[in-house]
Parts: structure tokens; sequence; C-alpha cells
């Protein structure tokens, strides 16, 4: 299995949209492109 390196700015804006936002971890990982799965590692 192959990692994905993000950039620091990716990774926090998707964990704002999650914690700061609300939006559902299903609805980011859609968002942005990735799997759900990426959002909790």
């Amino acid at each position: 299995m192959r990692k994905s390196n993000f950039s620091d700015a990716f990774k926090r804006d998707a964990v704002r949209q999650i914690t700061e936002r609300g939006y559902p971890v299903s609805e980011v990982s859609l968002r942005l492109g990735v799997s759900q799965h990426s959002l909790y590692a």
C-alpha cells in the first residue's frame, strides 16, 4: 500500500473542516478527494 504525503496546510484545513466547522468526515473526504480512512490516520 502506498503512503500519500499531504502538506501540513492540507491536513490543517481538513481537520478544521471537521472539528471547527462541524462537517462530517464523509463529506470532507469527498470534497477533498481522499478516503475517509486517510482523514482518521
